[in-house]
């Protein structure tokens, strides 16, 4: 194993293995959340750039199941609904990539806890963000935002699950959602990083390495998911950005 990657020893990659199940395990419940719970994770056993490898190729393959649940048709018509938000999303995503090399860690765990814990308590508090019909205008400035703090941490589910939950996206058609734009994101930071740095010949086996586990609790997690109402849904959508919030905060104020 130490041959095969030197820059992690044995007992890291059972920790490293035990969060790809977690995350996995929660994105298969509500759909989203694995980069927040794998950078908060594996940052804590890790060099972040290290953590932010990790998650790209898990990512990239979970969301393509995701996205694929209901068929390829179901998930083309989600591509051409939310076609503002990908193209915006996209670039903004391959912009920012370059500053992961530059923000301390420190800076970007704060930049991306910050507004997680702030959208989550509030929502749990009752003040829900409504909007009665899609907005143009507000899908690119969400879009801009999301792939902005997505290409140099690797998270940018909280903007758009606060923009679909503000919609009233049913539950199963949200789940398609996120995996197409996640999918479609995490091709984008794959080549992003490879330009970057962050992804290279010695980081990619560990990123490999991770897809497995992160498979079988999304596995696991989709079970769960298919006998939990909208209600639930949405709660636990809610619980799990506030705990992966509060967490990297956490990391970035006391270290």
């Amino acid at each position: 194993m130490m041959d095969l990657f030197p820059l992690l020893a044995p007992a890291g990659f059972v920790l490293a293995f035990a969060v790809a199940l977690v995350a996995g395990t929660i994105k298969g419940i509500v759909g989203f959340a694995m980069p927040m719970i794998m950078v908060s994770g594996l940052s804590s056993i890790m060099a972040p750039d290290l953590a932010l490898a990790g998650l790209i190729l898990p990512t990239l393959v979970t969301n393509g199941f995701q996205a694929m649940r209901q068929g390829p048709r179901a998930a083309w018509q989600s591509m051409k609904r939310f076609r503002a938000f990908l193209l915006v999303g996209g670039v903004f995503l391959m912009l920012s990539a370059q500053l992961v090399r530059v923000l301390p860690a420190q800076v970007m765990l704060l930049i991306i806890g910050g507004p997680i814990t702030l959208f989550a308590v509030t929502q749990l508090m009752g003040k829900h963000l409504v909007l009665h019909a899609p907005s143009r205008r507000m899908e690119i400035g969400i879009g801009a935002f999301a792939g902005f703090i997505g290409g140099f941490s690797g998270i940018w589910g909280p903007p758009t699950v606060a923009y679909l939950t503000a919609l009233g996206t049913e539950k199963r058609e949200q789940m398609r959602i996120q995996g197409v734009i996640y999918g479609l994101g995490a091709v984008v930071l794959f080549f992003a990083h490879v330009g970057s740095g962050v992804m290279r010949s010695e980081t990619l086996p560990f990123s490999i390495l991770m897809i497995l586990p992160a498979l079988f609790g999304m596995w696991l997690g989709g079970r769960l998911q298919d006998k939990i109402d909208q209600k639930t849904f949405r709660r636990a959508t809610l619980f799990v950005l506030l705990i992966a919030g509060l967490n990297l905060m956490r990391r970035a104020l006391v270290g």
